[in-house]
């Protein structure tokens, strides 16, 4: 058992007004989550006027990502945060921008093309393990971010000869801390169309990013023969099957900005998690590295091992449980609803509150302890009680190439090393994504 709770946000005990709402919301969106949340599947709230409902139960969740989808679509002030970066990518559009783009791109994500990159995945989990061996302890955060950094390079463009990973790094972090978090205006409710004064400060981020990703493109369109057979070479052929439509230039930036963003950032985030968390149960790690070594004998780590190895998969689920990626999204309300005994009103808000529903006291037994044999053996709870990639039509593209990703890195690192605490216990600060404050500092040791 872990040797102390996981950490966690102590929760808001009375309502927050406006100004501490946003104060709350630009220091770390999860403090505003009243205490309340995590005993009610909905709680409903105002703000300045502006009336939302905050929704952690998995009947709920069913209504806004399945039942009911069209219904919900994302807020404008999340889209405002996201467009300057990705544009009219997959997960920013709606409607028939959405279904095209999606039925293109879903087959690039297929299982066979995924099982394929797994030998770029296992390369780089050996570059991290050569990483580690240089010291005595290391912060996961930015060794993580770099391993899947790796990753991501080479199997999205065969490479990192177009991105500088320091300064694409820093770029992504610029952004999260001006564009990527709430405005006055925004609780306001300015129309998105008035520019925010961060988005001025990030658009030097949004430069460094786009440069990079459109040097990439650019260089793979010059080549005389294809063959690369990356996720850009997927993308550049990828066809609507209904209509015959391809990428435009302006489509292939935008996605692929998207996809490198979100598959190192949040991969690497639940690793350093992980590896945290591990950290502070050694019995916990210790049966992790016995399953490690067992299956791999020394070994690299590749598709077929890791599907012998259900025990990693389990501290992965357990870990997005506790840390989700993204741990809030918005929504707006277009229609008329009912969900639970509220009366869901168009132009209100709906927060879909997945760390709540992740710890939430009615569903999950002690949620707030690691415990990874939640998803061991035959699952019986709720489809929509464990949603790190979340649901329905819109679930996660990426999701099998994000733990496959994970699961050849995490258990190539335990079956060689040894991890132990060293640094201050974290916090959980989400703006974006839920990072680690300020990082995961542990010793390594080799076996």
């Amino acid at each position: 058992m872990l040797d102390q709770l996981p950490p966690r946000i102590e929760p808001a005990t009375e309502p927050l007004g406006m100004l501490a709402s946003l104060k709350a919301a630009r220091q770390n969106v999860l403090r505003i989550i009243p205490g309340i949340a995590y005993t009610q599947p909905i709680v409903t709230g105002s703000t300045g006027g502006a009336r939302w409902h905050m929704v952690q139960g998995p009947e709920g969740m069913k209504r806004i990502f399945l039942d009911n989808v069209v219904n919900y679509p994302k807020s404008e002030v999340m889209l405002r945060m996201l467009r300057p970066a990705v544009g009219d990518s997959l997960f920013t559009s709606e409607g028939s921008q959405w279904r095209w783009q999606r039925r293109a791109i879903a087959p690039v994500f297929a299982a066979r093309n995924v099982e394929a990159l797994a030998p770029m995945m296992t390369a780089t989990a050996e570059r991290a393990c050569e990483r580690l061996s240089r010291g005595a302890s290391a912060e996961m955060v930015a060794e993580m971010l770099s391993a899947t950094f790796d990753v991501i390079c080479d199997v999205a463009l065969s490479g990192r000869e177009h991105f500088d990973a320091d300064a694409y790094g820093d770029a992504i972090t610029k952004y999260f801390l001006t564009v990527g978090r709430a405005s006055l205006l925004d609780f306001l409710e300015v129309p998105h169309w008035v520019p925010r004064p961060a988005e001025l400060f990030g658009r030097g981020a949004v430069k460094t990013m786009h440069s990079m990703v459109s040097k990439a493109i650019e260089a793979r369109r010059r080549e005389a023969t294809g063959g690369a057979d990356d996720l850009l070479d997927h993308m550049l052929a990828a066809k609507d099957p209904e209509s015959g439509r391809t990428m435009s230039p302006q489509d292939l930036l935008h996605n692929m900005q998207f996809f490198i963003v979100a598959g190192h950032e949040t991969t690497a985030l639940s690793l350093a998690w992980a590896l945290y968390l591990l950290a502070h149960d050694q019995p916990a790690q210790a049966r992790a590295r016995d399953e490690a070594r067992s299956v791999l004998q020394g070994g690299p780590c590749g598709h077929g091992e890791l599907d012998r190895m259900p025990g990693i998969t389990a501290i992965l689920d357990e870990t997005m449980r506790l840390y989700p990626p993204v741990g809030m999204l918005a929504r707006n309300v277009r229609q008329p609803d009912t969900m639970y005994d509220r009366e869901i009103r168009p132009r209100e808000t709906i927060f879909v509150n997945t760390w709540a529903l992740h710890r939430h006291d009615a569903y999950w037994d002690r949620p707030d302890e690691f415990d990874p044999t939640r998803f061991t053996g035959p699952q019986e709870r709720d489809r929509y009680l464990h949603l790190p990639f979340g649901a329905g039509p819109r679930v996660c593209v990426g999701a099998n190439f994000a733990m496959m990703q994970a699961g050849i890195i995490l258990a190539t690192l335990l079956s060689r090393y040894r991890f132990a605490p060293k640094g201050p216990k974290p916090t959980p600060i989400m703006h974006m994504t839920v990072r680690p404050d300020p990082g995961v500092e542990l010793t390594v040791t080799p076996l």
